[in-house]
């Protein structure tokens, strides 16, 4: 991010909190006047948006952990089996399977996210006249026409949020707003998908109580769970100072003692714990890009990954420490769903070197892994381990379309996101200890679910595509799809490669004998890649499922061969061939990795700046539907969800760097009017740390710092030749040629020691 850090003088009590501005931050006349569109500050377990409600000014006020999280009655009984559903597809009759688990997730209410509270703050005279959000800061800072003043941050490491008025009058002071738990909220004919009312939870309603500068509401919700919300404040003459902190009975700490130790230590000294975060954080990478629009959403979606994940939170949900403030359920109930959501939001932390953030998502999948083993043998009847699609707070199945929600495949996805922790940390320990015990209960379970038939080929006893035929019994396939092959033949290979690395040969033959038996992949007559055989994608849908084998498993790449360059071309092609009707914005985001892996600059940065110029709001926030107008989607509605947001990031770092094949290329798809462009420490597998500049059309040097050793191969950016490497014998055999990548000029082999730097400069042909 092209911004620098907060100077953290002239902080004290006396004067605001310093900031330092940038290009990128959220600038606007006035404060939004819908949830969705508010200033979004978060630390991966807190959030607040910063809005205007009516003519109150409104902080909504989450928390990740705020879950009813009632038993799912109808996930039970002896109908409870994949087996089960087999033969109600075979038989032709679904409706008792569409009974069982599709309708209670719309007719119920609960288990859900739950909303938490909102702070409002009435009366304050004048009109606001600047909102700004300063990302270097995660900061929130409001001016009023008058002379007041208000900055806002929640502390990156403590679950708490502080505020900061000046010129006030006396009489202001914040109140708690809770949500409305007894009284019926609905509203027909919302356009954000939002969900039932509260009352349908059937809680009693909280109790708020006021003491002097000392706010607190207590909410009692299912089974015992409660949460708690505090706000203290102070007055300094006209300055008044608060924090507030949002606690549930699933954590061991209480709201109001949080508040009381925290005005204790005061703003500056949180301030400054705050800022040695956000500092570290965007020092771990940067792009600086010429497309500004391609700039400013780049540089908010890393905010906003800071802002939702840490090494210890709950994953990225749909909507993640920013549930809907609107008196009603959150769309989709604010769950997990892992039939692409939680997936792509945590793309852009491996290339975007933030391994740690990304650590929440891997850390709750394997503290979860019990209650996947049980659900695996009692729906699937298998050992081993496969994840519901669509889950809990505490990981349990939610129902739903269970062509996706319980999926045979889901699990292979997850993990996925294992393999590539290891792959870009290169960390062995984790390699041993988590990925491949996680990937290995994974094939275990997929080599039981499927079985070999009379031709050897190893099949599914039915197949799915995400969202294809949607919950219709047509969405079940009596031959494989593209998305369980791919993603088997993904978790069998990276198994093997897992158990090789491990120097567990016998494993590692088992894997790939498995993967060996399993169906190529269909096409259709273009070449594309099909939905399933005879099942060609010929009709506009969101959800790129039969692509995956392109991107992101990357099992066809286009280094691969001729074959493998006209299967991406043709299959790019009938995407764009079928036409963006009944695409989502994640679907615009997804084609710019596609495009980039393809090594399409254009195509990439057209998919992306259409991404953010019509699925986002005036604060950046995807909303799955075409806002400009423009025609770039049917779908018209504004339910926000992050994933869209998280997976524009990963194609912009797709654009500038790529190492999936074990070649680290850089700029390898970015566009040809694009002359000056640069990235820092952007991160390739290997645990290889890049940094590259193109200067006037020139790649001038190439930096590469090795964290664990090993052998660097890089590519030699086409129309140019390494004059010199320092830090690094070179002879003459390091650079040879690349047949197999005729975009680059050669590739340079060189072995690396832990902790050396490298840099190699360049000089145009």
């Amino acid at each position: 991010m092209a911004v620098a850090a907060a100077i953290l003088t002239g902080c004290g009590n006396s004067g605001p909190l310093a900031v330092r501005g940038g290009n990128s931050d959220l600038q606007f006349n006035a404060l939004a006047r819908s949830w969705d569109e508010a200033i979004p500050l978060g630390n991966g377990v807190v959030g607040a948006l910063v809005w205007q409600r009516d003519s109150v000014l409104r902080f909504s006020l989450d928390r990740t952990d705020l879950w009813d999280l009632r038993p799912m009655d109808s996930i039970a009984g002896d109908n409870n089996r994949f087996a089960w559903v087999v033969e109600q597809v075979r038989k032709g009759d679904y409706l008792p399977v569409q009974k069982k688990f599709d309708h209670p997730y719309d007719q119920l209410a609960a288990p859900a996210k739950i909303p938490g509270a909102a702070l409002e703050f009435t009366g304050i005279p004048g009109t606001v006249d600047s909102v700004r959000l300063y990302l270097a800061n995660a900061l929130c800072q409001a001016n009023w026409n008058n002379g007041i003043q208000m900055q806002t941050f929640v502390h990156a490491n403590e679950p708490l949020g502080w505020l900061e008025f000046r010129n006030l009058p006396d009489s202001i002071v914040p109140a708690i707003i809770a949500p409305k738990y007894s009284e019926d909220t609905s509203t027909a004919g919302d356009n954000a998908q939002s969900g039932p009312s509260l009352l349908r939870l059937g809680y009693p309603q909280g109790d708020i109580t006021s003491t002097d500068g000392l706010v607190t509401y207590h909410q009692p919700g299912y089974d015992g769970f409660a949460y708690d919300v505090a706000v203290r404040w102070e007055r300094d003459g006209s300055t008044l100072r608060g924090v507030w902190s949002v606690t549930s009975s699933a954590s061991d700490v209480n709201a109001v003692d949080v508040t009381a130790s925290a005005l204790e230590r005061g703003i500056n000294a949180d301030y400054a714990d705050h800022m040695k975060y956000w500092d570290n954080y965007y020092a771990q990478s940067s792009v600086s890009l010429p497309d500004p629009v391609l700039q400013k959403q780049y540089d908010n979606e890393m905010y906003k990954f800071g802002s939702a994940s840490r090494p210890y939170s709950s994953p990225i949900s749909l909507q993640a420490v920013w549930t809907a403030d609107n008196g009603l359920l959150p769309p989709w109930k604010g769950d997990y769903h892992h039939d692409l959501n939680t997936q792509l939001s945590y793309w852009p932390a491996y290339t975007g070197n933030h391994l740690d953030e990304g650590l929440g998502y891997l850390n709750t999948l394997w503290n979860q892994r019990d209650t996947y083993k049980e659900y695996t043998r009692t729906y699937f009847g298998t050992n081993g381990m496969n994840v519901p699609g669509v889950c809990t707070l505490d990981g349990k199945p939610l129902g739903g379309w269970i062509q996706y929600s319980m999926s045979p495949t889901v699990g292979a996805w997850l993990g996925q996101h294992f393999y590539l922790h290891w792959k870009y940390s290169a960390d062995s320990a984790f390699l041993a200890q988590r990925a491949y015990p996680f990937m290995k209960d994974i094939a275990t379970y997929l080599e039981q679910i499927s079985a070999v038939d009379d031709k050897g080929v190893r099949r599914l006893p039915i197949s799915s595509s995400p969202e294809v035929f949607d919950n219709s019994i047509n969405a079940w396939f009596s031959d494989m799809t593209n998305y369980d092959t791919a993603l088997m033949k993904f978790a069998f290979n990276a198994a093997g490669e897992m158990a090789d690395s491990l120097s567990l040969a016998d494993e590692a033959a088992r894997w790939r004998h498995d993967g060996s038996q399993l169906p190529a992949l269909s096409l259709d007559a273009d070449s594309a890649l099909a939905i399933a055989p005879g099942f060609p994608y010929n009709t506009s849908h969101r959800h790129f499922s039969h692509a995956m084998a392109i991107h992101p498993l990357g099992l066809i790449d286009w280094s691969d061969s001729d074959d493998s360059r006209r299967i991406i071309t043709a299959t790019l092609d009938a995407l764009e061939k079928a036409g963006p009707d009944y695409w989502c914005g994640y679907s615009y985001s997804w084609m710019g990795n596609m495009r980039a892996r393809a090594l399409d600059g254009e195509g990439a940065a057209r998919a992306l700046r259409t991404f953010a110029e019509c699925f986002c709001l005036p604060n950046t926030f995807h909303v799955n539907g075409d806002q400009s107008g423009t025609g770039k989607s049917q779908f018209t509605y504004r339910p926000f969800t992050l994933e869209g947001n998280f997976a524009f990031a990963a194609g912009i770092q797709e654009m500038l760097l790529q190492s999936h094949t074990g070649v680290i290329r850089v700029f390898p798809a970015i566009p040809a009017s694009w002359h000056n462009v640069a990235f820092d420490n952007l991160r390739a597998m290997g645990a290889f740390l890049v940094s590259a500049r193109k200067t006037d059309g020139t790649v001038s040097n190439i930096t590469v710092r090795s964290e664990k050793g090993g052998q660097l191969r890089l590519a030699i950016p086409k129309g140019h030749s390494v004059s010199a490497v320092n830090g690094a014998e070179v002879n003459p055999a390091a650079i040879t040629a690349a047949p197999s990548l005729p975009e680059a000029n050669g590739m340079l082999t060189l072995p690396t020691k832990p902790g050396d730097t490298l840099t190699i400069t360049l000089r145009a042909d």
